[in-house]
């Protein structure tokens, strides 16, 4: 770990114990490092409480201006791509945030076209723009090589970006990565209630991560979403990847982690579950856990590039 990166994490003060399982696709120094260290405490300032922060503009010829806010500071950067109608403000946002402000580190978190500050329609919004979005940030927004951090949907979509800016993208941190994840529930539906989604135009999906209790997916974005799923052949992705998964997860099966492990071509590939963890992953340990594995993949990269 770099001295920077010790001093910061020094600096935490401990606050609860936690427990994760490595499953790894190839053996490699950082990860190594990472199961050796076993943090066992949780940082203090984990428990988010900020006032409002001004963002920018990304403007974009033809395409909706996207919100974002942007730190500068060393390379790698880091992106965080939230997941579906999640935006910048999130609890993992902003965690990661403050601690690449630690590091004095590049990092950006953005709203997709159609969420949050963001300008467009949501009703519009599919899975290919929202991939032309995550691009957009990275060609015209950050500099040099990216670390991309993906929660949920924003998983699928870091791997579409590393697949289109492999030079670019120099590593990946999936959170629940929910590759293929709409198509995949979708189709597991009855074939009537299937049929009866495609007459009425929308699919009314039971959430409790939504204020309604429901989200309301239009059956255009689904049936748009098909062209980019991924698990049905192998993932050109060759750099490294770090799969979070927790095992309590009821949106996103922790396999799904597992399957993306084994379709990537990259044989430097970690996944990790944590046995007590939900979808969201926005406990103080998954927090911790997650800026660990940060902070690891910088010292690798770093180590690399030495």
């Amino acid at each position: 770990m770099a001295g920077v990166g010790k001093a910061a994490l020094a600096a935490w003060d401990p606050c609860r114990r936690w427990s994760w399982t490595a499953v790894s696709f190839g053996f490699h120094r950082a990860v190594s490092a990472l199961l050796a260290r076993k943090p066992e405490r949780a940082p203090r300032w984990l428990p988010v409480c900020r006032q409002k922060t001004s963002f920018s503009f990304l403007s974009r010829p033809d395409l909706p201006n996207l919100a974002y806010k942007k730190l500068k500071g060393k390379s790698p950067g880091i992106i965080f791509i939230p997941g579906y109608i999640s935006n910048m403000n999130g609890t993992k946002a902003l965690a990661i945030e403050e601690f690449c402000k630690s590091l004095g580190h590049a990092y950006i978190r953005f709203d997709y076209s159609g969420v949050g500050n963001s300008d467009g329609n949501l009703q519009e919004s599919t899975v290919g723009k929202w991939r032309k979005d995550v691009l957009s940030i990275i060609d015209d927004l950050a500099e040099g090589p990216q670390i991309l951090v993906g929660s949920s949907l924003g998983g699928w979509l870091m791997l579409h970006a590393a697949i289109a800016r492999p030079q670019r993208v120099v590593a990946l941190i999936g959170i629940a990565a929910a590759v293929d994840g709409l198509v995949t529930k979708f189709n597991q539906l009855p074939v009537e209630v299937k049929k009866e989604i495609e007459t009425k135009g929308v699919w009314s999906m039971p959430s409790k991560y939504s204020e309604e209790g429901v989200y309301h997916i239009q059956y255009n974005f689904i049936k748009e979403a098909e062209h980019h799923c991924m698990l049905h052949s192998p993932i050109p992705v060759n750099c490294p990847i770090r799969l979070l998964h927790g095992m309590k997860d009821d949106i996103i099966p922790w396999h799904t982690s597992l399957q993306v492990a084994d379709r990537v071509v990259s044989t430097d590939v970690d996944v990790i579950l944590r046995k007590h963890s939900d979808h969201r992953m926005k406990e103080k340990a998954d927090i911790q856990l997650l800026v660990y594995t940060i902070d690891d993949l910088i010292d690798k990269l770093s180590t690399v590039g030495n």
